[in-house]
């Protein structure tokens, strides 16, 4: 690894020092590509194998909506974004430098308004494509960048900068899609993100789902040519593992040949607006090209830095929500091309908002909650969603206390966008009770079948099943219950519920996607089974983490196993 011993002054303060830890943290993210499936166990280099169709692919979930996350990264100011006419005197008299003055605000209804420089998005507002959600936060928010991030993706409220949990809502989302995701990827990538510092949206136990890029030149350039990103050699001066590294990068790409796909799709696709020459807009303009080519990918993130604003907050902020609403704009108007503007659901989210009072810079300071914004014609109105923090009742620092919990957003673009199962989607956030926030959509569609798991072995099921001989049914394949669980030696079992009789084999496999051994293959009957891992094994069974995969006809179930 490359020397990345930082040394602080002694007068740096908090904020720096996080900076510099976080930046540190995503070195090994920043080098270029890290493609879905691919990561670094010890100094084994893991990918998965070249892209299969799978019988659970997201393009035949329910529903055909496609989400895009805009990560604002830095903080944004939410009282810069939506401003509360009723609350205007207060506003304006904790901010006597960097107040938005009442000429310069739009008024979208009596009560709210933004500033004038996001005009852009006035139009989609009349035409029923834009809420703002009010107070989105968290009981006892952080403060920190790289813990307000982590939380934002992880849903773990008790996550610090050294503890909490390690995989991402999108990411546990696509582990239920995609159980033996390592032996069998998908078609298309399951997920698109460009910008990657820090970020843990994605991340599963055993794999980042997402086809990232650190930045848009990398998408472009696989967009246009289909080609792999070169490797700059001087990233890896003074590295003593500059080899694996270079491999790493270079193989990310090619794993899954997702950049034919991706440059395919481009070609297909075509820009019928012209967007604006700014980072952002470039996004939003190649999002829109690879929708427009029928890519297949649902869920696509990406980023818009600069919204750290300790200083010179108004002509910073003005900027960037300017090219953030022009590109917004833009992008629907595109899509309206070949009518998939209502087939796109855009919000946005950032770690925290900022302070009520300005500083003595002109800027901000870290603060809680902040506005969501949601764009789409699939939004079916226009609104303003919740309740607006009182300006008058901020905590001793001056933060506005949250109104809206940041997952009960998740949780209905989960359910009602992404037309997932409400057990799953409670799961997926870590526990987190559903309460759906009306945002103007709903789904229709067929659900996925929840299955609990325990630490225990299961208890026996009902007898029961098709008659004897019938070939079983999809549903009754989905009803096969499976778990790992461990006894009193720590030696892993499988546990297996037959709804009824079937010929069943069960194989085991590492997580380079490499077939270990054939644990079971036989005729069972209905009934319970237990597998022995180590005793079926016909080989020695190294500690970690391996896949097993449970073969019914032509279908398949598969989870993750730990052999200790």
């Amino acid at each position: 690894m490359c020397n990345t011993h930082i040394h602080l002054p002694k007068d740096s303060n908090a904020h720096d020092r996080e900076h510099i830890v976080w930046s540190r943290r995503s070195f090994l993210q920043a080098l270029g590509i890290a493609g879905s499936g691919t990561m670094m166990l010890g100094h084994n280099l893991i990918s998965a194998s070249a892209p299969s169709p799978l019988t659970a692919a997201i393009a035949n979930a329910p529903g055909d909506g496609i989400l895009i996350l805009i990560r604002l990264s830095g903080g944004n100011d939410g009282l810069s974004t939506v401003i509360p006419i009723e609350q205007y005197d207060t506003y304006a008299n904790a901010r006597p430098n960097i107040y938005i003055p009442e000429s310069k605000i739009l008024k979208l209804t009596d009560e709210f308004g933004i500033p004038s420089y996001m005009q852009a998005l006035e139009s989609m507002w009349g035409e029923g494509a834009f809420k703002a959600v009010h107070g989105v936060g968290y009981q006892n928010q952080s403060l920190s960048h790289f813990t307000g991030s982590d939380i934002f993706a992880n849903t773990d409220l008790t996550t610090t900068n050294f503890t909490g949990e390690r995989t991402g809502w999108m990411g546990r989302y696509f582990e239920n899609l995609y159980p033996d995701y390592l032996i069998n990827p998908p078609a298309s990538p399951a997920a698109i993100q460009i910008g990657q510092y820090g970020n843990l949206v994605f991340q599963g136990e055993e794999t980042n789902y997402a086809f990232v890029t650190s930045n848009i030149d990398q998408l472009e350039q696989i967009a246009e040519t289909g080609v792999q990103y070169s490797l700059d050699p001087a990233l890896f001066d003074g590295c003593m593992y500059g080899d694996q590294l270079r491999f790493l990068r270079g193989v990310a790409n090619t794993t899954y040949e997702y950049s034919g796909l991706i440059h395919e799709a481009y070609m297909r696709g075509q820009n019928e607006v012209q967007y604006q020459d700014n980072y952002f807009a470039r996004q939003m303009a190649l999002l829109a090209r690879l929708i427009k080519g029928n890519l297949g990918t649902r869920v696509y993130m990406i980023s818009m830095g600069g919204f750290d604003t300790h200083g010179n907050q108004p002509l910073a902020h003005e900027r960037l929500m300017t090219d953030l609403s022009v590109a917004v704009k833009d992008f629907y108007d595109d899509l309206t091309f070949t009518q998939q503007d209502d087939k796109v659901l855009s919000m946005t989210f950032s770690e925290f908002g900022r302070r009520i009072f300005e500083n003595g810079s002109n800027g901000t300071d870290h603060g809680k909650a902040a506005p969501t914004l949601f764009f789409g014609a699939g939004l079916e109105g226009s609104a303003f969603v919740g309740d607006h923090p009182s300006l008058d009742s901020p905590n001793s620092r001056g933060n506005l206390e949250y109104t809206m919990d940041f997952r009960d957003l998740y949780a209905t673009v989960l359910a009602e966008w992404l037309c997932v199962d409400i057990p799953l989607v409670e799961q997926h956030l870590l526990g987190h009770p559903y309460n759906p926030v009306n945002l103007g959509f709903n789904c229709s569609g067929v659900t996925f079948p929840d299955v609990a798991y325990s630490d225990q072995p299961p208890t026996p099921p009902t007898q029961g099943g098709g008659p004897e001989g019938e070939n079983p049914t999809d549903a009754m394949i989905e009803a096969i219950v499976h778990k790992p669980y461990y006894p009193s030696d720590n030696n892993p079992y499988i546990h297996v519920e037959m709804p009824f009789s079937a010929h069943i084999d069960v194989t085991l496999y590492n997580i380079l996607g490499q077939k270990v051994a054939t644990l079971f293959n036989e005729m069972v009957f209905e009934g319970n089974l237990d597998i022995d891992v180590r005793g079926s094994a016909p080989q020695y069974l190294a500690t970690g983490k391996y896949i097993y995969r449970i073969g019914v006809q032509d279908r398949h179930l598969a989870k993750s196993i730990l052999v200790a």
